[in-house]
């Protein structure tokens, strides 16, 4: 398993990982198919929840929701474990690797990766990578965040296995025990399209399209905050939508390609082509929307200047018709 294993660069760190560990275990299977099959596309502004004081800004389902799904969806089997002990937890770790010649995923904090550069460290706990291997008390670590393989030593990686707080990964690994012959994914793929759907015109207010309308509506009403310190907060509340949407995972506008590069992959499987290519451009360009927004966001909160807040929501909208759009068309598969 180890010896034939080949590092790659992904979008993104679960759907990445979940696609190298089901490909090197015999099932090839694409990082846009083991996101857009398991309906982890969404969208989520929850002003209750709250990350370093501010509030919760999500572009996909749940971490863990790829890991946990994918085995429902494609009936496959994927051994979980989670450790109280963090010295039980690298034993189990160095004998899956070493003596058992595993490859193994693993839930990790981002911030205290010694090898992540200072600039993209923060406190996220929901970050996956893979280790294919040890040498002394070094692990091989394959993480879809960097072109090339890294190393990490075993007390510095079991740190970032038991960081506290939100998503506490709590040394959680996983990796497939059984995967069947033959899957269909045709059918599975038609669900999992109608959930995204169906989820993302949910009438729950702070979800979906509708939770897109609230988090425009929040950015306008900035304009009447008007103290020095409501200054502070409008670039800090700034800056934490384009850590939200662009440094955790992949982001707004990286999920919503990943998601058009699904759709794509899908017309393979007896659905309708000219439906699935044109959602797919309305995904795409969705994603360049989301990409422009988070520009705007970003030089309001580096500038002196009066902010056009009305611009900024305006951006974001923009981004919600075309992916309403894209939901009419998807519910007639």
């Amino acid at each position: 398993m180890i010896d034939t294993f080949k590092h790659q660069q992904f979008a993104h760190c679960e759907s990445g990982v979940v696609s190298t560990l089901l490909t090197a275990y015999g099932l090839p299977i694409s990082e846009p198919m083991a996101f857009g099959i398991t309906n982890s596309l969404s969208f989520v502004y929850l002003p209750i929840v709250k990350l370093n004081g501010l509030p919760l800004i999500a572009y996909r389902q749940l971490p863990k929701n790829i890991i946990n799904k994918i085995s429902k969806v494609l009936d496959i089997q994927i051994k979980t474990e989670k450790f109280s002990d963090p010295i039980l937890a690298n034993k189990r770790l160095t004998t899956l690797v070493e003596k058992e010649k595993k490859l193994v995923g693993l839930q990790t904090s981002v911030f205290y990766l010694p090898y992540m550069p200072e600039d993209m460290r923060f406190h996220f706990n929901a970050h996956n990578l893979l280790v294919y291997g040890k040498e002394g008390s070094e692990y091989h670590i394959s993480d879809p965040v960097f072109e090339e393989v890294v190393s990490c030593n075993e007390a510095k990686l079991s740190i970032a296995r038991f960081a506290k707080g939100a998503f506490a990964p709590k040394g959680f690994l996983y990796y497939p025990e059984n995967i069947p012959q033959n899957i269909e994914f045709g059918n599975a793929i038609r669900k999992a399209i109608h959930k995204t759907a169906k989820s993302m015109n949910t009438p729950f207010p702070f979800a979906g399209l509708k939770g897109m309308n609230r988090l425009a509506n929040k950015i306008r009403s900035l304009k009447n905050r008007t103290s020095a310190d409501d200054t502070k907060y409008i670039k800090l509340f700034l800056t934490h939508i384009v850590r939200m949407q662009e440094e955790i995972g992949t982001g707004g506008g990286g999920f919503r390609f990943l998601y058009a590069a699904f759709l794509q992959e899908a017309k393979a499987h007896d659905l309708n082509p000219q439906i699935l290519d044109e959602a797919s451009a309305l995904f795409t360009q969705s994603g360049d929307t989301l990409r422009a927004f988070a520009l705007l966001c970003v030089k309001a909160s580096r500038s002196d200047k009066p902010i056009d807040f009305d611009m900024i929501a305006d951006k974001l909208l923009e981004a919600k018709v075309h992916e309403a759009k894209a939901y009419v068309l998807l519910k007639k598969l």
